[in-house]
């Protein structure tokens, strides 16, 4: 009987998580101050999704931290360690932000140089509905920040990453001034 309620309890489990991803590949980032869940949108943004989702098979994003934090705007990861070395990454993407995804509120976007096609594994989560990221033409001043998925849950996670005191390290200003490290990412599905 116990066995038989350990699965009703885990199918159901299962059911509730893949409803609330719609079927699309979900990332556990665990990280210091708890874990977040990020559900990918590879119909919209597909080789961004793609990108994303092998950083994570790789391990890439494991050890790494959010190096730059900006209250009421957006956190930002996949680029450095706790020391803020630079980790190598694969060849930049094509821009993807055309896709109809805007820059809202909990939603997960490349970071990029300002070349418009120079996203590699630096990600970054908007705090609050950031629509001036969002593409509005095909021009250097107008391709904007590819969104590629949302978070799911860990709302309270982010938002508590999002107020941490920040400071400079080096040339790189807002930097948490203890560091918020990302300690595994995963696909969960």
């Amino acid at each position: 009987m116990r066995t038989i309620i350990t699965f009703c309890l885990a199918f159901m489990l299962f059911c509730v998580n893949d409803a609330q991803a719609g079927g699309n590949p979900v990332i556990k980032m665990t990280t210091t101050m708890g874990d977040i869940l990020i559900e990918l949108n590879p119909e919209k943004a597909p080789i961004t999704a793609a990108n994303f989702e092998q950083y994570v098979k790789d391990g890439f994003f494991d050890g790494l931290i959010f190096h730059r934090v900006i209250d009421g705007f957006m956190i930002q990861g996949g680029g450095f360690d706790a020391e803020m070395n630079h980790r190598e990454t694969r060849q930049p993407i094509q821009n993807e932000a055309d896709n109809g995804l805007a820059n809202d509120k909990y939603t997960i976007a490349m970071a990029r140089t300002q070349d418009p096609h120079s996203a590699t594994g630096q990600f970054f989560i908007n705090v609050k509905d950031n629509g001036f990221l969002n593409f509005t033409a095909p021009t250097l001043n107008g391709w904007g920040y590819a969104v590629f998925g949302k978070v799911v849950d860990g709302f309270d996670v982010v938002d508590a990453i999002a107020k941490v005191e920040t400071g400079n390290h080096g040339y790189h200003s807002d930097v948490p001034k203890e560091a918020i490290i990302i300690t595994k990412a995963e696909i969960v599905e």
